[in-house]
């Protein structure tokens, strides 16, 4: 996929703290070849920019892209307080739901902020025959019917799963291919993910995201750039193909390139499961996981990463607790691995440095504050601080990367950067405003490193406003990057949203 089209009359962004100025942008086989004032038209397409804003495409650092582009048929548990909130929606939902022979997806509770967790015997009672998976709003927990174990063939079970176990048997439901998206659904979730100015995203999904993501490109899903991560169970097939992070996968039209392994070393807030140096606030006296539970460390870590990096794999090492922050920062030292920690939601201070002299990227998800605000408060108050550290990292030197989770959080990078600059997410003051990023700040971490510039790649967006314009206050600027005009959304030199 490429184009060649004469971008003209629109303001570049400064984002390197330079003054925007008003340029034409040349774009030939996809790849920007010149830039500069009235360029003379050579047979390409003009798209008249004059009134917008110019700046690189946007990318997503983290998404789980089959998830994400299901979750919209979804039943929404979003907000739900307690087990029995939880099966009323589940109820009301099954009453005017058809999912035919399809298991039925729930998504969006977050139990930690329950007083105690659902049983398999109450969400029977309200689901029947029908199999039923809910999916917590971290996606590091499930809680499924009988019906769903007996399809899934999970032995019988009081309790929700998490972690490992969960990992295994969302994976499991995800390969059935009457799990999957449809081609009509998939190509609409491209779509919309350029309608917001995203022309990549690194694609973390459970499933063989190397081998669908060709699959789609063929099926006529095209205009994104993908980087398609792999787990450790896919990893000796990848090695044996001799796939290296970075090389051009056949069949993607140029667009789809192997990405990193993803290694989960640790749980996450919502679920409790965050490994930690200190343990949680409020939990009785017998929990048996005070600190949280670490999934992969150690030596089994160093492993993973060593073979990994030795056969030209980056990795992307999920971290949220302080404590498996503090071990994937030492198993990169030990095995000279490179890549990034996905997360870094809590940190010793004495580890933010780490990052830039290791040379690693902190992926973070911004809007992540703002779903988890009221958990940190309750469940980490005393380490509340130390959650988030963009601005002290990028001033440690460290590159940043913004994304979303997706579908944990909506794939909109708009809301990303907001979350970012203004650090909250409805009326409240700011959580920890002295880590605030500048719009300008947070805009450079979300276009893979990218300038408009001689020899980049052809990804642009139009923006009908200026995206560092002061407003005056963080909650005013969050509000206008919330609300931002997506003009138009070129990938490769090819218009993907807008005209």
């Amino acid at each position: 996929m490429s184009g060649s089209v004469l971008v003209q009359g629109g303001r570049i962004v400064g984002l390197d703290g330079e003054d925007e100025r008003i340029a034409d942008v040349r774009i030939i086989d996809g790849v920007v070849t010149e830039v500069g004032e009235d360029l003379p038209g050579r047979g390409q397409e003009i798209l008249d920019a004059s009134g917008s804003w110019l700046i690189p495409g946007l990318w997503d650092k983290h998404v789980h892209f089959g998830q994400w582009s299901r979750s919209t048929t979804w039943i929404d548990l979003a907000g739900t307080l307690s087990p029995e909130d939880a099966c009323s929606r589940v109820a009301q939902a099954l009453e005017v739901r058809h999912d035919g022979g399809r298991i039925s997806v729930g998504f969006g509770y977050r139990s930690a902020g329950w007083e105690r967790v659902g049983t398999v015997a109450e969400l029977d009672a309200v689901s029947g025959s029908q199999p039923v998976v809910l999916v917590s709003g971290d996606a590091h927990n499930g809680w499924l019917n009988t019906a769903a174990l007996e399809r899934l063939g999970v032995p019988a079970r009081r309790d929700p799963m998490t972690e490992n176990e969960w990992f295994e048997t969302l994976a499991r439901m995800t390969a059935m291919p009457e799990q999957a998206a449809t081609v009509e659904e998939e190509k609409a979730a491209v779509a919309h993910l350029a309608s917001r100015g995203l022309v990549g995203i690194v694609d973390l999904e459970f499933s063989d995201a190397f081998r669908d993501w060709p699959r789609r490109v063929a099926a006529g899903i095209r205009g994104l750039r993908v980087r398609a991560g792999v787990y450790p169970p896919q990893l000796d097939e990848v090695l044996d193909a001799g796939l290296r992070t970075g090389d051009v996968l056949p069949g993607g039209d140029g667009l789809v390139t192997m990405g990193p392994l993803k290694i989960i070393s640790d749980g996450s807030l919502g679920t409790r499961t965050a490994w930690c140096c200190e343990p949680y606030l409020g939990l009785p006296a017998d929990d048996p996981h005070p600190c949280g539970l670490i999934n992969v460390a150690g030596e089994e870590l160093e492993a993973l990463m060593s073979k990994a990096h030795a056969a030209g794999l980056r990795l992307a090492v999920h971290a949220i607790g302080d404590r498996a922050n503090q071990a994937a920062l030492d198993a990169f030292a030990a095995t000279d691995a490179r890549g990034s920690i996905e997360h870094a939601q809590l940190l010793r201070r004495e580890d933010v440095p780490r990052f830039a002299e290791l040379g690693l990227t902190a992926s973070m998800q911004p809007h992540h504050l703002v779903d988890d605000r009221d958990m940190t408060q309750r469940l980490w108050a005393d380490r509340a601080d130390r959650t988030f550290l963009a601005k002290s990292l990028l001033d440690a030197g460290a590159t940043l990367a913004l994304g979303s989770d997706a579908p944990v959080s909506p794939p909109d990078p708009w809301l990303g950067l907001a979350a970012a600059v203004h650090r909250s997410g409805d009326d409240r003051p700011a959580l920890q405003p002295e880590e605030q990023l500048t719009a300008r700040e947070a805009l450079a971490a979300s276009v893979h490193g990218q300038r408009l510039t001689v020899g980049a790649p052809g990804d642009m967006v139009l923006l009908g406003a200026d995206p560092l314009a002061e407003h005056g206050s963080t909650e005013a600027t969050a509000a206008a990057l919330k609300s931002m005009e997506i003009v138009a959304t070129l990938c490769a030199g090819e218009v993907t949203h807008g005209s």
